[in-house]
């Protein structure tokens, strides 16, 4: 692991200690960019050898503005190339080897408009990807993905493929497999997302059906910002419930 030094020679550790960061801080840092990541996420990449902050004597992990810079590079690869962990430590390590290392990818970068192939249609996009990909993103078997179908966790379009948000959830749902919860134990955490999204249909079901093209035009913008509202009271009601609160 490649750390740029914090301070030069005779400035002792005060320089560098200044730099530094506690988990905590680095999360503020990246919410502008990256606001779904979380303490757990940074935790999990640091096990599986993507950075490796310093530790205090007490064991409290602080992170240097490389570090930062280097997780915000792991998040990104995921976020728009939907690179498997291993595809993208391997790509690090081939850097700090000093090789040229063009970055994988399994399809289109997000948000990035071509000319377009014969294979255009099956590459993976923003709004889909194909079984295989997420296979690969989500670093599990053909039988873990038929199970979280089972369980509703993941949809397959009528095309084979799967939304981005497929992707996201994947994540999450090995994420939480690691502290021992199975995807029959989120069938409740389905059916009430079920439940709030049937809330927000019968909200902005009128816009929908206006016959002012702007009307229905503005019925996903209102779709949107319910669903952030919605998700927002949901992950503070949870907390609430534990006694927790989130940085």
């Amino acid at each position: 692991m490649l750390h740029t030094p914090s301070g030069g020679a005779g400035t002792g550790t005060t320089v560098a200690d200044r730099r530094l960061m506690s988990i905590g801080t680095v999360l503020n840092v990246l919410r502008d960019e990256f606001p779904e990541v979380t303490i757990s996420k940074i935790r999990f990449l640091e096990s599986e050898g993507l950075i490796e902050p310093q530790r205090t004597p007490s064991g409290y992990r602080k992170f240097s503005p490389e570090d930062v810079e280097r997780l915000g590079h792991v998040l990104r690869m995921q976020r728009d190339h939907y690179l498997p962990l291993k595809v993208i430590r391997e790509h690090l390590e081939a850097l700090e080897r000093g090789e040229r290392a063009p970055l994988p990818s399994l399809g289109r970068q997000r948000g990035a408009e071509g000319a377009g192939g014969p294979d255009e249609a099956e590459r993976p996009t923003a709004a889909r990807v194909g079984r295989a990909e997420l296979l690969a993103v989500a670093e599990v078997d053909e039988r873990q993905l038929d199970e979280w179908e089972t369980y509703g966790l993941v949809v397959r379009l009528a095309d084979g493929g799967y939304d981005a948000e497929a992707v996201t959830i994947a994540s999450l749902v090995v994420e939480l497999g690691r502290f021992g919860i199975e995807p029959r134990h989120l069938r409740a955490m389905k059916a009430a997302a079920d439940r709030e999204a049937g809330l927000v249909d019968q909200v902005v079901a009128p816009l929908r059906r206006h016959r002012n093209p702007q009307t229905r035009a503005h019925a996903e913008a209102r779709t949107k910002e319910l669903a952030s509202l919605t998700g927002k009271l949901h992950s503070a009601l949870v907390q609430s419930a534990l006694g927790v609160r989130l940085p």
